[in-house]
């Protein structure tokens, strides 16, 4: 990656993930059309592998953007490059929104899979810590409104600093990641910095 004219706010992660919010309502808004609960259970079941992995991309997604800011906060003075946050009012409750969104319908989708799937899923801890720490973060940064170079970068204290060694292998490999289109690639590096 190329950072001579400054540091993309997004290196590419928005092209693999599909709008986490939107998504789910329309699966409920049909499973709640069905009157008969065999037929809402189907609908469930048919669409249980495809929230499970929104949900993995979404998190991951979230957790790349905290590796990557992290990463390009040890290149100094840089402009923030597509920041279309930038400038605009801060507004913590719809700032938080989808993150909150995200992280209890992750508790809800647990008791869902129960009920209508009849199967017990476990969804891994650290996968909360990487939500919880994604809220700080955008709270940190008031939403990237204020984020116009890589010095504005904000990291709260339940994100570790990296190293400028580790700075370079997180860039590497996001870059290779991007490259496959596999956001979940990221968790691997998720002890670098949590």
């Amino acid at each position: 990656m190329e950072f001579e004219n400054g540091v993309q706010f997004d290196p590419g992660f928005t092209a693999y993930i599909s709008a986490i919010v939107p998504n789910i309502n329309y699966i409920y808004g049909n499973i709640n059309r069905y009157k008969n609960f065999g037929q809402k259970k189907n609908f469930f079941k048919m669409h249980c592998q495809k929230i499970e992995k929104l949900l993995d991309d979404y998190i991951a997604f979230y957790l790349g953007c905290m590796l990557w800011a992290d990463a390009v906060s040890t290149i100094k003075d840089k402009p923030i490059l597509n920041n279309f946050c930038c400038g605009a009012e801060y507004n913590e409750e719809e700032t938080l929104y989808e993150v909150i969104f995200t992280t209890e319908y992750t508790k809800q989708f647990i008791k869902d899979t129960k009920y209508y799937a009849g199967k017990d899923i476990k969804i891994d801890d650290y996968k909360f810590d990487i939500l919880n720490a994604y809220k700080e973060f955008l709270k940190s940064n008031k939403g990237f409104t204020a984020l116009a170079k890589t010095d504005d970068i904000v990291l709260p204290d339940c994100i570790k600093k990296l190293s400028d060694k580790d700075a370079q292998k997180v860039i590497d490999n996001i870059e290779k990641i991007l490259d496959k289109g596999d956001l979940t690639e990221l968790y691997s590096m998720k002890d670098l910095i949590l």
